[in-house]
């Protein structure tokens, strides 16, 4: 029998290669007695060596089969290439994250800057809140909110309770009642039933049966119809879905910084009824108490919503200094145009409230407070803008940033103080016609002490908004300018002109 095995015979060894031919086809292994005259024969890479001419791969042995080239991973930036390279994975970047964290230079400048000013404006708060002061009552009395049902309502003439009609009916021209059986579901008389009438006017709700109502108790005895009066209608159960249905809009559309603008806003109405109304009911000067607690809002709004970064500071400069020069303008104008902010709402808070309060001041108050929303969507916007322009060319000097920046302000100012002054139209319509029917001439009409109260809320303003938009440009474009490089690539990609060089899969460089 003839045997072969790993003898000294001059075939040498003899091993079995997997991606041969054919499992029966032995393959010499060169460096024996019968390869020694000849050279090598060297094995190519598993897949075969790609040519860097023709990107073909060489031809393997006929049936062997064909691999892929690996695949080589991209090297690793560099520190120096790191700002320039920074994103290059995508062909598109990205400007919706959060800002990239400021320099050392720039948190040092923003520091000295906004500390005093939020050192100010915690101390006019704590100088301003009415400490160990009672909280002022109306000497109006009111009385006590109860919450009722109608359960049927009756149209006839106007009878005192427990009266009967006998006889014939009243004049054509007497005023009817509306004569409702209502249902307590509150207060003292829980569970009881009462009839109220109510005289049919123009200026008076229309009330039919199903209505939730709200009447008012003087106290009385609770089995008397002539202790409650009906008030107003139940509006709680609407005014909750409405606020549930803009939350989750909010939530849906922003998702964590929807949240956080949700919960600016709610400690933003804590400033107001937990500060700004006790200080002006104890008799505060309104107008401090607006530009404290207008800061305070501010402070928190803008850097909960946004984020504590350079850019949001530079927002909050441009709107300080804009609310200042608000105020300033509304004091200086509403005394030369003598106002003294006796308007209907203010007479009747003044009478309710038992002494005498700075009107003028309460209608500068109302002006500063009015602003704020407005110039802080404007100089978050502007500030947005020249940080994204920075970001794009980091060669750009603050004033190419400002002049860019001014740019894009200039389309936004229109439409914002076109806002501004549909809100003040809107909340003074009823003023506007009551005027528009006195018969006075255009001059005396908007002389008047309500109208031109609103022309110089809506102008002061409106002046503050357009100039916080070169305000905030260049409060910007100077903090911008001072940033490195290298801190503004912290969430969006450089455009592709920026970069000098591109790199191939394979390492190699190629054009951009």
């Amino acid at each position: 029998m003839d045997r072969r095995d790993n003898s000294d015979d001059d075939t040498g060894p003899i091993r079995r290669v997997s991606d041969g031919p054919s499992p029966s086809t032995p393959r010499r292994v060169p460096g024996t007695a019968r390869n020694a005259g000849n050279p090598p024969r060297r094995t190519p890479p598993e897949g075969g060596r790609r040519r860097a001419d023709t990107g073909e791969t060489p031809r393997t042995r006929a049936g062997a089969p064909r691999r892929k080239p690996p695949t080589r991973p991209a090297p690793k930036p560099t520190a120096k290439s790191t700002a320039a390279d920074v994103g290059h994975g995508h062909g598109h970047s990205h400007g919706h994250g959060p800002a990239a964290p400021a320099s050392h230079r720039v948190r040092l400048l923003l520091i000295w800057l906004l500390t005093p000013l939020a050192l100010a404006t915690v101390v006019g708060m704590i100088v301003l809140y009415p400490w160990g002061k009672a909280s002022p009552k109306s000497v109006i009395q009111q009385g006590t909110p109860v919450k009722a049902t109608i359960a049927s309502t009756v149209t006839g003439p106007c009878l005192a309770p427990g009266q009967v009609q006998v006889g014939t009916p009243p004049p054509s021209d007497g005023k009817p009642c509306l004569t409702a059986e209502l249902k307590m579901t509150d207060g003292p008389g829980e569970g009881k039933t009462l009839r109220l009438s109510v005289p049919i006017e123009p200026s008076t709700p229309r009330f039919a049966a199903g209505d939730d109502i709200v009447l008012a108790y003087n106290g009385g005895n609770a089995a008397d119809p002539a202790s409650f009066q009906i008030v107003d209608f139940q509006r709680g159960t609407p005014l909750l879905v409405l606020a549930a249905l803009f939350a989750v809009a909010v939530l849906v559309l922003g998702r964590w910084q929807g949240l956080a603008a949700l919960v600016a806003l709610v400690l933003s109405f804590v400033v107001i009824a937990l500060f700004i109304l006790p200080a002006i009911l104890a008799g505060e000067n309104p107008l401090l108490v607006a530009i404290a607690g207008a800061g305070a809002i501010m402070f928190i709004a803008l850097y909960l919503t946004h984020g504590l970064s350079a850019r949001t500071s530079a927002a909050v400069l441009g709107t300080l200094v804009s609310l200042a020069l608000i105020g300033v303008l509304s004091a200086i104008f509403s005394a030369a145009a003598s106002l003294t902010g006796l308007d209907e709402d203010t007479a009747s808070f003044i009478g309710s409230l038992g002494h005498g309060i700075d009107a003028r001041g309460l209608l500068l108050a109302g002006v500063v407070i009015g602003a704020l929303g407005v110039l802080d969507d404007v100089t978050v916007t502007q500030t947005s803008a020249v940080w994204e322009l920075r970001r794009a060319n980091p060669a750009l000097t603050w004033r190419e940033l400002y002049s860019s920046g001014l740019r894009i302000g200039r389309d936004h100012v229109g439409s914002a103080v076109n806002t501004l002054v549909m809100a003040y139209a809107g909340a003074a319509l009823p003023v506007l016609l009551t005027s528009s029917i006195s018969g006075v001439g255009l001059g005396a009409l908007l002389g008047s002490e309500n109208i031109a109260a609103e022309i110089i809320r809506t102008l002061a303003g409106s002046v503050g908004i357009v100039a916080a938009v070169p305000v905030t440009t260049l409060l910007a474009a100077l903090i911008a300018s001072r940033e490195p490089a290298g801190h503004l690539s912290g969430t969006t990609s450089p455009p592709r002109s920026l970069l000098s060089r591109k790199r191939t899969p394979a390492g190699e460089p190629g054009p951009v």
